[in-house]
């Protein structure tokens, strides 16, 4: 055979050889085709389930993020104009009617009904926080982040009100409420807006002083309308100023009980006091 004829068969062999390995390249690309074309089935339902567990996990997320839209943010160092009016709206409305309509026991039987229902909406709304989401413009409004999950200071505020009218005398009692409403809201806006001078914890020289104001202005002119016998101005002016400085301390003092407690008893126990010491009959 000559040498071309060689090279021609050794040529052919190795198209032949190509080709049965391309046939077995095929045959298995085949097979591996196939078993894709049933595994992309089963993945296909793998991811799926995964995307529905994405989906299904998504939900919630989604919920949450509602809740936490509804939940209260603000902190004491917020300005909270609303709750401000709010609670300077309720104390001066009850201390009036108190003043000019009613009469002791009728108020207590009022207010009691006021601050059971206080109390028992806020349970509700502890418990229940899902119904609070449903009116989430409360809990930006009048609802700080610290009262998600515990009592809002409404309730002690009701109770602290109702201890003050049933302990005290009447003009004593409506020292303590008027500067609970206007003393303390009007001394957290001075102070958050231009405190620059920092006292105890959170507490600034300039929102004491206007604590102190609005208590005197309170009181002297309390003084002045309820005292059971004429005082000379003088002797009004220096019990209010005792009386200022008492309630500013009480104010400044750095308990953890809620201020809405230790404010309108406190002012009202050293409004007693003072009193009696400056001989003013109430």
């Amino acid at each position: 055979m000559s040498e071309r004829e060689t090279q021609a068969d050794s040529g052919e062999r190795d198209v032949a050889s190509v080709g049965g390995a391309g046939a077995d390249a095929g045959v298995g690309s085949v097979g591996v085709d196939s078993s894709a074309g049933r595994d992309p089935g089963a993945g296909g339902d793998a991811s799926g389930g995964a995307d529905g567990g994405a989906s299904a996990s998504a939900a919630p997320s989604a919920k949450d993020g509602a809740s936490a839209d509804a939940a209260p943010g603000a902190t004491r160092s917020h300005f909270q104009p609303g709750r401000r009016l709010f609670h300077l709206a309720n104390g001066v409305v009850i201390a009036t009617a108190y003043a000019l309509l009613l009469t002791r026991e009728q108020l207590v039987q009022l207010f009691g009904v006021v601050a059971c229902l206080v109390y028992i909406v806020d349970r509700v709304r502890i418990h229940y926080p899902e119904l609070a989401a449903r009116v989430p413009w409360i809990n930006r409004t009048l609802l700080r982040a610290e009262e998600q999950a515990r009592e809002a200071a409404m309730t002690p505020y009701a109770i602290a009100i109702l201890l003050t009218i049933l302990t005290f005398p009447k003009p004593i009692a409506l020292i303590a409420i008027y500067t609970l409403a206007i003393a303390d809201p009007l001394s957290a806006v001075v102070g958050i807006r231009f405190g620059r001078h920092r006292l105890i914890g959170r507490k600034t020289l300039e929102g004491s002083l206007a604590f102190f104001a609005a208590t005197f202005a309170v009181s002297a002119a309390v003084l002045a309308w309820g005292a059971a016998v004429p005082v000379t101005l003088s002797t009004r002016l220096e019990a209010s100023f005792v009386v200022a400085a008492l309630g500013m301390l009480v104010d400044a003092l750095p308990v953890r009980i809620d201020d809405n407690i230790t404010i309108p008893l406190g002012v009202a126990f050293g409004a007693w006091a003072t009193c009696g010491a400056f001989g003013i009959a109430v």
